[in-house]
């Protein structure tokens, strides 16, 4: 029988994996953690003994933990059409040049998220573990309480409503600053046309604020009229690396009121996802 010590040990070496795999399920800081610490204190209740596989099984056990948080997510929410931007990871982008930031270890677009989030949770679990994990459907088959057949079909139906969520293509990190750069500039200068050439004709933009003031807006022209419209005074605002893409965070006397994250096509802004819900803002790890 292995010692506590011994499952500390190798639950620290998993919560890497363990914490990203909650992430990508959950699409919230907070609450990935709650599932890894849950996790902790289920494993830390069993024996173990027969375990061999230690990294399968811890998997299987957040898994399902954030399967049971979305279930719980889901009948919680009175409104299906409440607009809901995940918590970003921000890794600031001043004085570093964007070709050579590194892939954040949690890092997943926050349009792809979005998707996410729209997903029956079995879709979702099925997808994460299976397409951005690896892990195979014989091993998710118990854990959606499905054939592997049926757990294949889930994650191919999720594959279906997710493509497109992400561009294609490496992306040209240095190009995607400039335009971010210049759309920024443009917003400041109060540029209505200028931000209109910098938006695809069909571009999105989802605003979170955790109540009123929510809301999703379609078309080149509409998200351009928002954009000129948000000009608070004392409002800085700096490039940021927003969950491995080019992102904006906006301030108040230092204080973070937008996290502002940007998905970039064929030389266009395509999406934009914003949080500004103040609880949720200070909940999260932002550099000054």
């Amino acid at each position: 029988m292995q010692d506590e010590e011994f499952w500390a040990a190798q639950f620290e070496e998993h919560r890497p994996r363990l914490r990203a795999v909650a992430y990508r399920m959950l699409g919230s800081d907070a609450e990935a953690e709650d599932a890894v610490q849950e996790t902790w204190l289920r494993v830390s209740r069993a024996s173990g003994d027969d375990v061999e596989n230690v990294g399968g099984w811890l998997t299987t056990i957040v898994s399902r933990q954030c399967l049971n948080m979305l279930r719980s997510r889901a009948t919680r929410r009175e409104d299906p059409l409440d607009v809901r931007v995940p918590d970003p990871v921000v890794e600031s982008g001043d004085g570093v040049d964007p070709a050579e930031q590194g892939v954040l270890a949690d890092s997943v677009g926050l349009a792809l998220l979005v998707v996410l989030e729209a997903l029956d949770p079995l879709e979702r679990l099925a997808f994460v573990l299976h397409d951005m994990f690896a892990v195979p459907f014989e091993e998710i088959a118990p854990m959606v309480r499905r054939t592997p057949a049926a757990a294949r079909q889930l994650a191919s139906r999720a594959r279906r409503r997710v493509q497109g969520a992400t561009p294609a293509g490496q992306p040209d990190r240095a190009r995607q600053r400039e335009i971010v750069d210049a759309w920024l500039a443009a917003a400041r200068g109060g540029d209505f046309a200028g931000l209109v050439a910098l938006l695809h004709p069909d571009a999105v933009l989802r605003v979170d604020t955790g109540g009123a003031g929510s809301k999703l807006v379609r078309g080149a022209a509409e998200v351009a009229g928002q954009a000129t419209m948000y000009r608070a005074a004392g409002l800085r605002s700096r490039f940021a690396v927003v969950n491995g893409g080019p992102g904006i965070v906006s301030t108040i006397d230092g204080r973070p009121t937008a996290v502002l994250g940007f998905t970039v096509a064929g030389g266009l802004i395509v999406e934009i996802d914003i949080l500004a819900d103040p609880q949720r803002l200070a909940a999260l790890d932002i550099a000054p």
